[in-house]
């Protein structure tokens, strides 16, 4: 049921060197699927080069019987163009009609959806993308090379406000005229793209499956889904009311080219209040959460709800942003983290349900984390440092968004400052207007998706002028380096520059980031395929239910 990827690569010279550092306990085997079949390499494949049965991949999914319906719990937000989407939310209720070129499995690897292969030269710099023949858009046209070169010069096109994928072409990207660069993207034929990098760049086949890298018609790029509902996925959206609901049925008017087995999906919004999910739930309103958090992780399960749980590199950062005074004071930045214990806010925050985190948001699952000395938590210095800094009086106004999580977690930094002698302000604001300004607030709290590298993560977040830079940070230095990060290296070499990197978001104190979660989805009996993933995608290709 899942797509047949049928890389004509079996093999690469550094994927081998990474089955062997794996083979060493040099790499984990999540750390070795992310970094093989980023290369080219098959699931199958890559768990046969450590002596794993390639049936282990494409994980645990069934086939479900044709036909039913589901009701998911999930915000309806407002949407728009892919390329600016910052909740997975969005790309859930459009997935079932805009596919990705690839996807990401829970298992770390990652698959081929509209592409049927790929592969790297030696070095990682050029990338050959094979297109998978047979596909149509709902309108009738035939999805070639053409659709996937037109979306990754959309995806480049960092003039467009909000567009984060250009932070993850990366190199791609001409800083000169903010476009693809000339020669990067190159259609060979109707069914192959060659990608060729400056310098070599394990990330983009991670970024390429990220949920903003949904894929558009040519001629549609940076539109809004809902004005044209074109797409090759085998469902159209029928019904879209924000903070309500959206029905997608199967669309009868199209022949899809995989499977497909529900004949309509419903998401119901029931707010940011998970006493209102479990309300729901209690009084059978929908059969499938988007997530659980907290004490009702627990309560679900206690109604006889099936629980399906992830290790994640989600997290939570509570930052100021340094385009803000007093927070350009590195000095201030330092007295707020010396103040926070990071295993307070993991344990009012979430439960515990996680682990504690290092303040530099790269997690032990990514392959590159290097591990530095513990932080150190101390009050008086916080308090000492702060008044040395000329802010002893300051009020530090915290903003966090008015749900469980991140709203408890806020909370818990906010007491924590108080217990250090800070004067501490706390503004809780609705979701409907929370997120209109979450790049700019001076001091807040947002959440940040697992991401199957830690350099992904820093382009993201933490790369000089990117879009999604809510930290208002800029240092040449780190930028450098994480150029340098962006290659392909052994797992030791890698390391060593990832180190320098947590170092100096450390030493620059650029945000709290205290835990890494554990992610919950409940489910109904007799739902099929409807674990969670890493990332909350919901494939409703996928999803089914039991005859």
């Amino acid at each position: 049921m899942l797509p047949t990827t049928t890389q004509h690569l079996e093999n690469h010279p550094v994927a081998e060197m990474y089955a062997q550092e794996y083979k060493a306990g040099q790499l984990s085997r999540r750390e070795f699927l992310v970094r093989s079949t980023a290369l080219g390499v098959s699931a199958a494949a890559a768990y046969s080069m450590i002596g794993l049965s390639p049936a282990m991949a494409g994980g645990h999914m069934v086939t479900p019987p044709m036909g039913g319906s589901l009701r998911i719990q999930m915000e309806v937000r407002a949407q728009k163009d892919p390329r600016t989407y910052d909740w997975s939310q969005l790309a859930n209720v459009v997935r079932g009609t805009l596919e990705y070129l690839v996807e990401s499995r829970a298992d770390g690897s990652f698959a081929g959806v509209l592409l049927e292969g790929w592969e790297a030269n030696e070095d990682a710099s050029q990338y050959t993308l094979r297109v998978r023949q047979g596909v149509t858009f709902n309108n009738g046209d035939a999805f070639t090379a053409e659709d996937v070169a037109a979306n990754f010069r959309g995806w480049c096109d960092a003039t467009v406000e909000g567009n984060s994928m250009a932070a993850r072409m990366g190199a791609l990207v001409d800083p000169e005229t903010n476009q693809a660069r000339e020669g990067a993207i190159e259609v060979v034929d109707d069914y192959t793209v060659v990608v060729t990098f400056p310098a070599s760049d394990i990330t983009l086949i991670a970024g390429i499956a990220d949920y903003p890298a949904a894929v558009q018609h040519r001629d549609l790029i940076g539109t809004n889904p809902l004005d044209h509902g074109v797409g090759t996925g085998a469902y159209r959206v029928t019904d879209y009311e924000v903070g309500v609901s959206a029905r997608l049925e199967k669309n009868p008017d199209h022949t899809y080219w995989g499977d497909a087995y529900l004949d309509e999906i419903v998401f119901i919004d029931l707010g940011q209040d998970p006493a209102a999910w479990f309300a729901g739930a209690e009084a059978g309103e929908f059969d499938m959460t988007y997530e659980t958090v907290g004490e009702f992780v627990d309560l679900f399960s206690a109604i006889g709800w099936t629980q399906s749980e992830v290790v994640t590199a989600a997290t939570v950062v509570i930052r100021p942003n340094q385009n803000n005074a007093p927070y350009d004071n590195v000095m201030v930045r330092k007295a707020i983290q010396l103040a926070v214990d990071p295993q307070v806010c993991l344990d009012l925050g979430i439960n515990g349900q996680g682990i504690v985190a290092e303040h530099h948001h790269v997690c032990p699952i990514h392959p590159e984390y290097a591990e530095l000395p513990p932080l150190t938590v101390d009050k008086d210095a916080a308090a000492a440092m702060l008044a040395e800094a000329g802010h002893a009086d300051h009020v530090f106004e915290i903003v966090s968004i008015d749900d469980d999580y991140r709203r408890n977690t806020t909370d818990a930094v906010a007491a924590q400052l108080r217990d250090a002698g800070m004067t501490v302000e706390r503004t809780v604001i609705p979701g409907s207007t929370f997120w209109n300004d979450w790049t700019t607030y001076p001091f807040s709290s947002t959440n940040w998706n697992h991401r199957e590298l830690g350099v992904i993560v820093l382009n993201l977040a933490y790369r000089s002028g990117v879009a999604w830079n809510e930290f208002g940070y800029a240092n040449p230095e780190f930028d450098a380096l994480l150029d340098q990060a962006n290659g392909i290296a052994d797992a030791d070499g890698r390391r060593e520059v990832m180190a320098q990197l947590q170092q100096i978001l450390q030493e620059d104190a650029v945000t709290l980031q205290p835990y890494w979660r554990s992610l919950f989805r409940h489910y109904r009996d007799g739902v099929l395929n409807a674990e969670m993933h890493p990332k909350f995608e919901i494939n409703v290709h996928y999803l089914g239910v039991e005859a």
